[in-house]
């Protein structure tokens, strides 16, 4: 569920995100509201993960520019149903809860989530405004079996939209992360419900950093931003005047590719997508160790199988593994 924020922390919000400085007092008188609850609302935004400036004598003023998604401006490019929450839970479980009143491709997406997740439950830091948190809806008429290598499906999905909008070098991490220069970009999180012998109902999460703070908390692997990788392309169409990255068309752009990826899925299988998965894995011929419960298995990764195995080369031969974690570190 969307917890409830009040309207005029949003609308202050909307003032900083047009740059420049605003004082307390000039906030006050167009929001109809005193300078102290300018100031609570200041902190309360804070607490969203988002760099705020004060400076006597002249307000307040975003540490980054910030241009906020617009849900109207995605739904025209992409041609689908968007609903845009500023402060959420989770997109994923947004949609979980209404999945038997939803069609295949409808899209949650949110400025902020304040119980966003990833794999095996883990927390997924989700400061406001400075990345992009995206969930579909997709009902699957084959069955809760046949979505096995989802996540594997939807990260060629993005890294190939990424690479149609001029952004290069971002590599896939078996199973369902994206990564640049060995860090972390993104992560995918597909959950399913459905019965035996009837369709599936699949949540299909992202959240990719796009300009969060190097100062965030929480995080305990190396990241990387979208930002850095358009820092040494001056012009670059996704950057705005300000130097911000344009999140509505990244956006529009990930559900486009989302849905012609699952309809390609549904009619080919994973077939349609080993060539392209190992095109783009960012491990592909390195020394790896993967990680299963208290098990290590070291050796060569080999891209990934019709079956979205991850494959291995080890003294004993190629291994296919369904399960377990890759990692680098120790090796």
């Amino acid at each position: 569920m969307s917890p409830r924020v009040p309207k005029a922390k949003l609308d202050i919000l909307s003032l900083l995100a047009q740059g420049g400085f605003h004082s307390g007092e000039e906030i006050g008188k167009q929001l109809g509201i005193s300078r102290a609850a300018v100031s609570k609302h200041i902190k309360g935004i804070q607490e969203w993960g988002v760099e705020v400036f004060s400076l006597p004598g002249k307000g307040y003023q975003l540490a980054q520019p910030l241009t906020l998604l617009d849900g109207a401006t995605i739904e025209k490019k992409c041609g689908t149903q968007v609903t845009l929450h500023p402060v959420i839970d989770s997109t994923n479980q947004h949609l979980l809860s209404r999945v038997d009143a939803l069609e295949s491709g409808a899209t949650c997406i949110a400025e902020y989530q304040s119980q966003g997740r990833g794999r095996r439950g883990r927390q997924w830091v989700s400061p406001f405004g400075a990345n992009l948190y995206l969930s579909m809806y997709w009902r699957l008429e084959a069955g809760m079996a046949a979505a096995v290598g989802l996540s594997l499906v939807v990260g060629v999905a993005v890294v190939e939209a990424l690479e149609s909008l001029g952004v290069e070098g971002v590599k896939l991490k078996w199973p369902n992360d994206l990564y640049y220069q060995d860090k972390k970009l993104a992560g995918i999180l597909v959950e399913l419900s459905g019965q035996a012998g009837g369709a599936a109902h699949l949540v299909i999460g992202m959240g990719m950093n796009i300009a969060m703070s190097q100062q965030t908390t929480g995080i305990d692997q190396p990241w990387a931003s979208l930002t850095e990788l358009l820092q040494e392309q001056q012009n670059h169409p996704l950057c705005l005047e300000r130097g911000d990255v344009d999140r509505n068309q990244l956006c529009a752009a990930f559900i486009t590719a989302w849905q012609n990826a699952l309809q390609d899925y549904e009619q080919y299988g994973m077939h349609e997508f080993v060539a392209r998965w190992n095109r783009i894995d960012n491990f592909l011929n390195r020394p790896i160790k993967l990680i299963m419960g208290n098990r290590e298995i070291l050796g060569v990764a080999r891209g990934i199988n019709e079956q979205g195995a991850v494959l291995i080369e080890t003294e004993q031969g190629i291994e296919a593994h369904i399960g377990g974690e890759i990692s680098l570190r120790g090796l």
